[in-house]
């Protein structure tokens, strides 16, 4: 990784995740609005009208539950996205969410998978992963974030519900860690602390100059030439005491 700019925070990184959070509400809004009911619009595997769902299908959610808990980290996810990997974005998404849901679509069981759980775990995989291959501490200390976050969400690649679609789950995650080693040359311009540049000389930090080879503090006393330059540049004060004779007195 290369690049000594510093990384600036532009509005569109969060204008984009909000609009498509917004979506997914919008839909759902519009479903409980008109009494719709836009599940067949969701993956239907091995069948040629469900392929519709892979564009369709996460942006359809079967609960306000279902939604909410698909919201908060689609939104954190596609900010950090946006923010890390912002020559990348849109192909991560699209490209993504495309693949996710034909992958989902190609061996999944015979029902309708809805929901954009299948994007979330293709974000956390492709977040997680790149930031450990990119080997850049900010990215792995955001990668050992998005563990913590969402490390519960491992549980669910598996079929331990019969009503959770593991399958897209799988899809999104398998997805994501192929886009981590496909994007590998893609990385983050990031700035550069004086200590991460090529040219840092230790031995000319002011502050490592006031230790010694043990870590030890040293406090260093003023060189006699600064000594001699401080007393010179001080500024001097004379005071001259002189004693009148009063006539008047008595001898």
């Amino acid at each position: 990784m290369s690049g000594s700019k510093e990384l600036p925070f532009s509005l569109h990184m969060l204008v984009y995740p909000l609009m498509i959070v917004f979506a997914m509400w919008l839909v759902y809004w519009a479903e409980t609005r008109f009494n719709m009911n836009l599940n067949y619009l969701g993956i239907l595997p091995q069948k040629i009208e469900g392929l519709r769902g892979i564009i369709f299908g996460p942006f359809i959610h079967s609960s306000l539950r279902h939604l909410f808990n698909n919201s908060v980290p689609m939104l954190v996810l596609t900010t950090a996205l946006f923010y890390f990997y912002r020559n990348i974005p849109w192909r991560i998404l699209i490209l993504g969410t495309l693949l996710t849901g034909l992958l989902t679509w190609s061996f999944a069981r015979p029902a309708m998978h809805i929901g954009a759980s299948g994007v979330v775990y293709m974000l956390v995989a492709f977040l997680f992963f790149k930031g450990i291959l990119s080997n850049h501490f900010r990215l792995i200390a955001f990668s050992l974030v998005v563990v913590f976050l969402y490390g519960g969400l491992f549980w669910y690649l598996f079929p331990i519900d019969a009503k959770i679609s593991w399958e897209g789950h799988l899809s999104g995650f398998v997805v994501g860690v192929v886009f981590a080693l496909v994007f590998k040359n893609n990385t983050v311009t990031t700035k550069l602390y004086e200590w991460e540049r090529e040219d840092y000389d230790p031995e000319q930090d002011p502050f490592l100059q006031q230790f010694d080879d043990d870590g030890n503090f040293i406090e260093k006393a003023p060189s006699i030439e600064n000594e001699a330059e401080t007393e010179k540049e001080a500024p001097k004060f004379v005071i001259r005491y002189s004693i009148k004779k009063n006539k008047d007195a008595s001898e």
